[in-house]
């Protein structure tokens, strides 16, 4: 039943709303993708992947190439089920979308949508917007901690449920193209030590398996808005 829920789940990431994505940029050697069988393999072997399905069922594609941050804080507060604003594309419902997500007064207090969508955010504004929806967030830069250490908690993370983790990384530091990106993490595959991005630019690349020396690396960058490294969010339900 988990193999075809997989299967089905790959089939929707290639598929979506009638128009097929293909990979539009190649990986490196260094990342498998999540499309592949061995990427498939990887999941169904991770002993670390309780975050995998409640992810999966709300992944979506950023709406322009600066809304990574957004589309990843979508995911992860309509995965942890918290009140919704109501969406007018699907009056009477309430869900988080990126459309809405700046509705509440006190994120545009963070930062003004405008100013993401020309320019992105950095890992503390992505806390700080979480954390204007009432969840709790934990934001580490990575120059404050260490690889052993974001490995340890954020496998453990991933075998709970009702918590996520938000990445902050430099994509060529992985070996893609090119600049600061944010997604979140879904699963932890331990004989590898790789783990999972579920790439919300999904117009670019697919999920991938990364090894989880690459993903420090490239979280151990520094952000030039912020003159701090990138690094990770933890959210969970206050």
């Amino acid at each position: 039943m988990r193999k075809a829920l997989i299967q089905g789940f790959i089939l929707g990431i290639c598929v979506s709303g009638g128009s097929v994505f293909s990979q539009i940029l190649p990986l490196s050697p260094n990342l498998i993708s999540f499309t592949s069988p061995l990427g498939e393999k990887l999941l169904l072997e991770s002993h670390s992947q309780r975050d995998f399905f409640p992810l999966s069922s709300q992944f979506v594609t950023q709406k322009n190439q600066a809304y990574c941050g957004v589309a990843s804080s979508v995911m992860v507060l309509n995965a942890l089920g918290i009140p919704a604003p109501e969406a007018p594309e699907y009056k009477p419902y309430h869900i988080f979308t990126q459309e809405n997500f700046f509705n509440n007064e006190a994120t545009r207090k963070v930062i003004a949508p405008e100013v993401v969508a020309r320019m992105g955010m950095t890992l503390d504004q992505l806390g700080q917007l979480l954390a204007s929806y009432n969840v709790k967030t934990e934001v580490y830069h990575a120059s404050d901690t260490t690889l052993a250490q974001f490995r340890k908690r954020a496998a453990e993370n991933l075998k709970q449920s009702g918590n996520f983790i938000l990445v902050n990384y430099l994509r060529k530091e992985i070996g893609q193209e090119k600049g600061g990106h944010i997604s979140p993490i879904a699963a932890y595959n331990e004989q590898t030590d790789r783990f999972l991005i579920l790439d919300v630019s999904r117009y670019k690349y697919p999920p991938i398996w990364v090894k989880a020396t690459d993903l420090w690396r490239a979280m151990n960058t520094i952000d030039s808005v912020s003159g701090k490294t990138r690094g990770f969010v933890f959210v969970s339900k206050n």
